[in-house]
């Protein structure tokens, strides 16, 4: 195994997945069979400058060599062998924001990320515009807001484009992006799999005024779908990723993909009628659909998978931090009792307690807002528990609403899909926290969207291993095979993870506790004014 590892290695049978999430840069290196062989990691954190969430190019780039630094050394530490060559390699991140450059490729403005809500205007006007929900975190959103502000860079943009377009753009010299980092700058037509151009044409329409040097169109990056070639590492490239200097040039890349993107490869969800949801501190689920839906639905963002296909997604800012919190309150009881405290014994016993509670939580109601909820309208939260005297107000109950609460905004965004637009989804695969006590978030979670619920061993790895499966499936694939075959074939098969159909009195349960739960929004709002 070591010298076929290390053949492998030294002739570049191996592909390099990087992904600049929020607060991590991770670099996985995986072998033909797409197992991680080799990683190295990064972590940074956001700056707030001049009323913007930032970060800078310098740490962008010290990121990038620190992941990629750290993942040579582990290749050293593992096989004994120096890493000069790659089969393909894969860049990921955050995806939306806002970075725009000169005619000599300087950036204009610090790079503004998707966690800036400073575009209000722009997104209203343009959803109203483009008949298209363009939510505040989109590039276009970006564009437009800079411009309804009268923003003196913005004639001198050339060249405008996403994280991970950046780097791909610094390395290969290459202004292209995969389909779904381009769906989450502008809207995608899912016929062309490019640019909506009817919507590039309402916007240059829209700001016409203006008189700026440039159209639209020539400004964005070309849009690639999964599977094509998207350049080749150049000298300068290969000095910029790899500071000891050791990689060779003419390594080819596929295209720069967001991390909703790979977060699809990475639990194998890219496949039409299949999704994936993601629960944690906040939870969003994305549903990969058969055809457009009927109108637009401020509650619901459209965005596409690698291939290109259109998906719903559901995002809420609240999860499991308050579900956390009671935890906490519970540890401590225990400590105070002098009992021992194991955490994830107390996650366990608690979080089991809840599946012997009534269906509907005995009558009990929760919120979970510890910030706002775009779905139900709140601008900020107050987290919330309330029961009436006649409530069954017991510890199985108590647990079992706050696991219910935490699925409650998403419930409403996902009900739009699936009861107003007959969405029809044959299963969904659940990460995060939420999931790790075996079968209790996984069952809860089947029974509020009434979907099969499968977990997979294999999501540990997350954006940067799915970028790498991209980047493996470009020098890979057989003629004509899809992105969803290739997974299936290469990738998961024999992984399928533990699946979990709805249970009836789950699903009925939810079904109450929702109206209750809509219901009650009154309450919450009434907290948030008077707390």
């Amino acid at each position: 195994m070591g010298k076929e590892m290390k053949d492998a290695i030294l002739t570049g049978k191996t592909t390099l997945g990087i992904e600049l999430g929020s607060t991590r840069i991770k670099a996985v290196l995986v072998n033909e069979e797409n197992e991680p062989i080799a990683s190295g990691s990064h972590d940074w954190e956001n700056q707030y400058v001049d009323n913007v969430w930032t970060y800078h190019l310098e740490d962008i780039w010290r990121g990038v060599q620190g992941s990629y630094e750290q993942m040579t050394n582990d290749v050293m530490a593992k096989y004994g062998v120096e890493l000069t060559t790659i089969g393909a390699i894969g860049f990921s991140g955050m995806m939306h924001g806002y970075m725009a450059f000169d005619e000599a490729g300087e950036l204009l403005v610090p790079f503004r990320t998707w966690r800036n809500t400073i575009t209000g205007p722009a997104s209203e006007q343009l959803t109203k515009v483009f008949q298209y929900q363009i939510p505040q975190r989109w590039s276009i959103a970006h564009l437009y807001q800079a411009i309804l502000n009268g923003e003196s860079h913005v004639k001198d943009i050339r060249f405008q484009t996403t994280l991970a377009g950046y780097i791909h753009w610094k390395l290969t010299g290459e202004k292209v992006l995969g389909v779904g980092e381009a769906s989450g700058m502008f809207p995608i037509d899912i016929q062309t799999r490019e640019f909506n151009k009817g919507m590039i044409g309402q916007f240059d329409e829209l700001i016409s005024s203006y008189q700026y040097p440039w159209k639209l169109e020539d400004i964005l990056p070309k849009v690639l779908v999964a599977g094509e070639s998207a350049g080749v590492l150049t000298e300068d490239g290969a000095k910029l990723l790899d500071v000891s200097g050791k990689l060779k040039a003419g390594i080819p890349l596929c295209p720069p993909e967001g991390d909703a993107g790979t977060g699809m490869v990475a639990t194998n969800s890219v496949a039409k009628r299949t999704g994936n949801v993601s629960a944690g501190t906040s939870v969003f689920a994305m549903a990969v659909l058969e055809k457009e839906l009927s109108k637009v639905y401020e509650e619901i963002d459209l965005v596409t998978t690698p291939s290109g296909d259109l998906v719903a997604m559901v995002h809420c800012n609240n999860c499991t931090s308050d579900l956390n919190a009671w935890v906490s309150i519970f540890k401590e009881f225990a400590l105070a009792m002098g009992m021992e405290a194991d955490m994830s014994k107390i996650f366990s016993t608690l979080y089991n307690k809840a599946l012997e509670g009534d269906a509907e939580c005995g009558g009990l109601l929760a919120y979970n807002y510890f910030s706002g909820e775009h779905i139900t309208h709140f601008e900020e939260g107050r987290p919330l528990f309330v029961r009436t005297p006649e409530s069954k107000f017991n510890l199985a109950n108590f647990m079992r609403v706050h696991l219910f609460t935490a699925l409650g905004a998403l419930k409403i965004g996902l009900d739009i899909l699936v009861k107003q637009e007959q969405v029809q989804l044959d299963e969904i695969y659940g990460h995060g926290g939420l999931f790790k006590t075996k079968d209790v978030g996984q069952k809860i979670m089947a029974g509020a969207i009434n979907v099969p619920v499968s977990v997979m061993e294999t999501a540990g790895e997350g954006g940067a291993w799915g970028i790498a499966i991209l980047a493996s499936y470009m020098i890979r694939k057989a003629e004509g095979q899809t992105l969803d075959d290739y997974l299936s074939k290469h990738v998961f098969e024999g992984k399928t993870g533990s699946k979990m159909q709805p249970d009836p009195n789950d699903v009925e349960g939810f079904e109450q506790f929702i109206k209750r739960y809509i219901k009650g929004l009154e309450i919450e709002r009434k907290a948030v004014e008077l707390l």
